[in-house]
């Protein structure tokens, strides 16, 4: 009898220990400084999206690196670090196949002191909601979607910035970051019609700056929304995002639902200006967003090789955007130089810059 309570205590002991072990492990568990995340499908909870506590002072930055367009990425955040003493957090959002790619190019350059978080995308997550074009194949990447999914990706910030892979910031991007927006709104776009230094290029190269040249007015449902074809447009490749606004607005929703609509009924096309991925954010922040500061979003120069600004206009530009076919990583291109100073080469050798023979 003894004998059994001996053991009967020795167990109990042992089960004490395993539990308190287990509990101070719970608690005193160290926290993960991750630089990567699974896949982040619509259905994930928010709360295991994003592992960044929103800190103050602290700039969030989103942006996309394609695999074959990682080394622009690259350049982009250079040249947002360098021009600026605040502290910033890069949201780097790729699919599965750039992963490492990104991470090496980092970890093995300039940038490696840099904060940052590696976000995979789940290409399922687009199923039923695009159509497939062959026009332009280039903007169907499921990376073009990304800004639709902004608080799924940044889940605990109130703000943050959005910049397409083929920007170059020459401004200080706290400026562009304490964007006041108006009351109601969820994001600030840079309107196609209020820099006037740029008209006369725009009109030369038959560049579209209102609705008229991204939605097929042919079409009922099209008409139907009251938009007036000659009402102003803007492009979505810079803004500003009030995180909590997008979400009460339930804005990714909204635009979930113009994907769909077009995936069965084909109101726009890859054909017409912006693809399929302009006309959405068009269509749901109708006379619904802030202004940006013109300078804050200086565009079209990847749209035509052979035409240029003045330079003395690109020097007081505070971001510059290659939108269009023509980048300045790839040639032809115009103002290569203004790209090529904050380029940093991929220390993995994958990207390369093209250029002519000399």
């Amino acid at each position: 009898m003894a004998l059994l309570r001996r053991i009967n205590w020795i167990l109990l002991t042992l089960l004490t220990l395993i539990v308190c072990t287990i509990l101070y492990k719970r608690v005193h568990r160290p926290q993960q400084r991750s630089s990567h995340t699974g896949p982040v499908p619509a259905t994930v909870p928010s709360d295991v999206r994003d592992e960044v506590s929103e800190v103050e002072g602290v700039i969030p930055v989103a942006i996309c690196a394609a695999q074959e367009r990682v080394g622009a990425t690259m350049a982009t955040i250079n040249s947002v670090r360098r021009n600026t003493d605040a502290s910033l957090f890069f949201y780097i959002i790729t699919l599965q196949d750039a992963v490492q790619h990104v991470k090496d190019y980092i970890e093995n350059s300039a940038l490696k002191d840099i904060k940052y978080k590696i976000v995979e995308f789940n290409p399922m997550t687009l199923k039923g909601k695009v159509r497939p074009d062959s026009t332009r194949p280039e903007l169907l990447h499921p990376l073009n979607f990304v800004r639709f999914y902004l608080p799924l990706l940044v889940n605990r910030h109130k703000r943050v910035i959005y910049l397409d892979d083929d920007v170059i910031v020459q401004g200080d991007i706290q400026d562009l970051y304490q964007t006041r927006l108006e009351p109601g709104h969820a994001a600030a776009f840079a309107s196609d019609c209020e820099l006037p230094s740029t008209h006369e290029m725009v009109r030369s190269i038959g560049m579209q700056t209102t609705y008229m040249g991204f939605l097929d007015y042919r079409k009922q449902e099209v008409r139907d929304l009251g938009i007036n074809p000659n009402d102003c447009s803007f492009n979505p490749g810079v803004f500003v995002a009030d995180v909590e606004e997008w979400r009460r607005q339930k804005i990714t929703k909204q635009l979930e639902k113009w994907m769909q609509q077009n995936f069965r009924d084909n109101l726009y096309s890859s054909a017409m200006a912006g693809g399929v991925a302009t006309p959405p954010m068009l269509i749901v922040f109708y006379r619904k967003y802030t202004a940006l500061q013109p300078l804050w979003h200086v565009r079209h120069l990847g749209w035509s090789p052979n035409t240029h600004y003045p330079e003395k206009f690109l020097e007081e530009a505070h971001l510059l955007h290659w939108n269009g076919r023509f980048k300045p990583w790839d040639y032809p291109s115009v103002h290569r130089e203004l790209w090529q100073k904050w380029y940093i080469p991929d220390p993995t050798g994958k990207f390369l810059l093209v250029r002519p023979n000399r």
